[in-house]
């Protein structure tokens, strides 16, 4: 991620305050592939000057999570596995991959979503087997917020501590950088690592 990318999305949150956060969060746990570990830290940088900030970042951030889910919980929900099979072929969907969401939820239960939404990336995509797993939608946003809300306040409280370092220390400068080609480099071996594996074994429409 260059300078320039990065100074735009601070100068946008800027701009855009707690409404540029909850339509950036939003996106994101809509399957939109936003990492929040870009998103967050930037809030807490351009937001966060004390404690009650970082509550009400993570909190508006967490709410926004919901609401972003409520399209793929639902698309999950009312097409379920029978849209996923018919529709497979078009996101590289395989047999294999229902069997393996269907026996997360058997297993885990609600907690996927819990843990799920503690995790990078998975965080982001959760909503959609939770909605083919049927689960209580009740249940689903009160552990969508559950699980975001200390990510969010995490990543937040980061950008606030150390945000500054990374105009004046050119040393962090450098490794705030590195980090977020991470996350990119991190996204794009998986995004190629998916289409590899899942390419042959697509469902397959008739």
């Amino acid at each position: 991620m260059s300078e320039k990318i990065i100074a735009l999305l601070i100068a946008a949150i800027a701009a855009g305050g707690y409404a540029s956060v909850v339509l950036l969060m939003a996106l994101q746990s809509a399957c939109v592939p936003i990492p929040s570990e870009v998103i967050m830290p930037f809030a807490g940088y351009a937001l966060a000057h004390s404690q009650m900030d970082l509550i009400i970042l993570a909190t508006l951030a967490s709410f926004a999570s919901n609401l972003g889910s409520i399209p793929a919980y639902w698309a999950g929900a009312k097409g379920g596995r029978p849209m996923v099979e018919k529709y497979g072929s078009y996101v590289l969907l395989s047999h294999h991959d229902l069997d393996l969401v269907d026996g997360f939820f058997v297993r885990f239960g609600s907690m996927a979503v819990l843990i799920g939404r503690m995790l990078p990336i998975v965080r982001t995509f959760i909503a959609f087997p939770a909605g083919v797993a049927k689960m209580n939608q009740f249940r689903f946003h009160l552990y969508t917020f559950i699980g975001s809300w200390p990510w969010c306040y995490a990543l937040a409280y980061i950008g606030m501590k150390l945000g500054r370092q990374f105009e004046t220390n050119p040393a962090f400068k450098s490794a705030f950088h590195r980090f977020h080609l991470g996350v990119e480099a991190f996204l794009l071996v998986g995004i190629i690592w998916f289409v590899a594996s899942h390419w042959k074994n697509r469902i397959r429409t008739a």
